[in-house]
């Protein structure tokens, strides 16, 4: 019977300033961002220097006497912040950190302590000027305080100039060099980069691994580097004339630029939130025509061992972006790139890197995740150091449907393709190891609190959303939500607002016991006792701190179904019915204050041979034993 209600529940799957206009917020603004940089690599000894105008336009109503920017490689040297709670948080990430064994005990050791001076990561600012004028500068960690000599004042622009010279960090977390799989040069967050003011305020926290919060802007970004190597990354290549070597589609013969030993690669992007790039001698460039003029971008190592399966997700690329375009909204740029790089997978703006010497269904499995990212961190962009859940957890949610969708059946794990997404949340509440989705994504006291609160719990809310106002309404808000909010700064409220405008629900108590609290579901049939000759009195109780509305499937031993809903008055609002082939009741609220609900069946109990709750299996009750009885 699961799998007959589970394809019933599923079955209806079916320019910043302009767009900053758009946002339903009356008085929303957001700042800008326009930087120029002109930037020399030395592959040998793995240090760059470069030059940056960024052009900073204040379009919010406060007046700004400091500025600060992000110096995200200094995060990899043993004296940071990161290295600190690498070293002392329960349960390191393994990427990052080296095991042995004392006296019968797991130990951790950072890797970060062990780096050498050659092998950290660093960024320096020198030569900084506002408007031509030099300012002071305060290097803390990976933030640089800037005072201004003239502030900002609201609704005007002002230019900085500096020099910079980094250093990219051995491969440790996200960015560096030489990864295990032999990439060169995975150029993520490696520039400094001015921070986030938004109504609450600067975002400048230390860099600690996880996540980010960006400011809109146009990159023009000019990389020097050996000719030998083959970039790719976020944005438009717009002298592909002048590269050729390398690079499959500029057409140009290798002997046009073999002079000399370097070669100068201009890329350019509109309306982002950051720019990244990757090296490599070893590259094979491809290209794919994606859907709706999207120009696709494939970069990977020349490895016999996996270029049968980059070959072979290049068209699944496509399929998955024309689906996620067809069911959350269009990709708002014309090209995206898929490169090998990193240490595992993440999203950038107009790629990802991701490691690229995996089995296929892994290959695509990362792929649509990291590529969903671009609907929901680099078009909605809400402030996923403190939101982390909106952007893992609605990417999860998207790339697990499109899977459903694109991916044959034999290579699809479970029949329900949240099912996973289920069980880890309910780990995690079985080991009491839980916290509150607000959680700084900083400050998780475990690794995996935040991994299955940000991914797991996150999705849940959406799938658990369309449990409480129907598949339909829920897809409908996250079409509404992407359409109104895109290339802005969205808030879960702002989501909220628009679910219960799409489905006329109520739903703040939903908004705060799933993100701000620990609270369970937890429902149970505590009795089914037969009234009289023709009628049972069913007793339900609610055990968990979290009220829902209920849907009760009763089967009987002829063979025959009906369905029950139980509004939770708090919503001040009932479902369609999601079972339209069965005969629905509906039922009278259930308020949350009451521990226990009785209602009755026309039918003798000696006819009555499963009673469930929530056959859908999307209302995430933590002990679903007591959720079913049978005769």
């Amino acid at each position: 019977m699961k799998k007959i209600l589970l394809a019933l529940a599923i079955c209806s799957i079916s320019l910043v300033e302009a767009l900053a206009q758009n946002n339903p917020n009356p008085g929303y603004w957001q700042q800008h961002v326009d930087y120029k940089m002109d930037v020399k690599m030395d592959v040998k000894k793995y240090q760059y220097q470069g030059t940056q105008k960024l052009t900073y336009t204040n379009n919010s109503p406060d007046t700004l006497k400091v500025v600060y920017f992000h110096l995200y490689y200094n995060a990899f040297q043993p004296s940071s912040d990161m290295n600190a709670l690498l070293s002392n948080i329960a349960d390191p990430d393994g990427r990052m950190v080296d095991t042995k064994t004392v006296r019968g005990q797991k130990v951790y050791e950072s890797r970060i302590t062990k780096l050498k001076d050659n092998e950290i990561g660093y960024m320096k600012v020198s030569k900084m000027t506002q408007d031509g004028q030099p300012v002071d500068t305060k290097e803390v960690g990976t933030i640089l305080e800037v005072t201004l000599n003239k502030p900002i004042a609201p609704k005007s622009s002002t230019v900085f100039n500096l020099n910079f010279n980094g250093q990219a960090p051995v491969m440790i977390r996200r960015a560096g060099r030489n990864s295990k799989e032999g990439v060169a040069l995975s150029m993520s967050q490696w520039f400094p980069k001015i921070a986030e003011y938004d109504f609450e305020g600067w975002h400048a926290e230390q860099y600690l691994g996880r996540e980010f919060h960006s400011v809109w802007g146009d990159f023009d970004v000019k990389i020097t580097i050996d000719k030998n190597y083959i970039l790719g990354g976020t944005g438009e290549l717009v002298n592909r004339n002048e590269i050729g070597y390398g690079y499959q589609d500029a057409g140009i013969e290798d002997s046009s630029i073999k002079k000399g030993k370097e070669l100068t690669w201009n890329f350019k992007a509109k309306n982002v939130l950051d720019f990244t790039w990757a090296a490599d001698p070893d590259y094979i460039h491809d290209t794919f025509d994606g859907p709706d003029g999207i120009k696709l971008h494939f970069l990977y190592k020349n490895n016999p061992k996996i270029i049968d399966n980059w070959k072979k997700l290049q068209p699944v690329t496509a399929e998955i972006i024309k689906f996620i375009n067809e069911n959350v909204g269009p990709y708002p740029y014309d090209r995206y790139s898929v490169i090998q790089g990193g240490d595992g997978g993440m999203e950038y703006s107009m790629c990802t890197l991701i490691t690229g010497e995996r089995s296929f269904p892994s290959l695509v499995g990362v792929t649509a995740h990291e590529l969903g990212h671009s609907w929901f961190q680099h078009a909605l962009a809400t402030n996923e150091t403190k939101h982390e859940w909106m952007d893992e957890g609605f990417t999860s949610f998207i790339a697990d449907l499109a899977l459903l969708k694109i991916m044959p059946k034999d290579q699809q794990e479970d029949e329900n393709p949240f099912g996973s997404t289920y069980k880890s949340y309910y780990n995690l509440v079985a080991k009491g190891m839980q916290e509150p989705l607000s959680t700084h994504a900083d400050h998780y006291l475990t690794n995996r609190a935040y991994s299955t609160s940000a991914y797991s719990r996150g999705s849940i809310f959406l799938t658990q959303l369309s449990y409480l106002i129907g598949w339909d309404n829920m897809m409908k808000t996250l079409q509404t939500f992407y359409s109104e909010y895109k290339l802005t700064h969205p808030t879960p409220n702002d989501f909220k607002r628009v679910a219960e405008k799409v489905s006329g629900a109520v739903l703040d108590q939903y908004m705060i016991d799933w993100t701000q609290t620990n609270n369970t579901i937890d429902y149970s049939i505590l009795f089914v006792e037969e009234l009289q000759k023709d009628q049972t009195l069913v007793t339900l109780g609610r055990l968990g701190r979290m009220g829902m509305p209920l849907d009760i499937l009763v089967e009987y031993e002829d063979g025959s179904i009906e369905t029950f809903y139980v509004p939770y008055t708090s919503m001040h609002w009932t479902k369609p019915n999601p079972y339209v082939k069965y005969e629905r009741t509906v039922l009278a609220g259930w308020g949350w204050a009451q521990p226990e609900y009785k209602f009755t069946i026309n039918k003798p109990k000696s006819s009555i041979k499963t009673i469930m709750i929530d056959p859908s299996q999307f209302m995430a009750d933590v002990n679903q034993e007591n959720s079913i009885y049978k005769k």
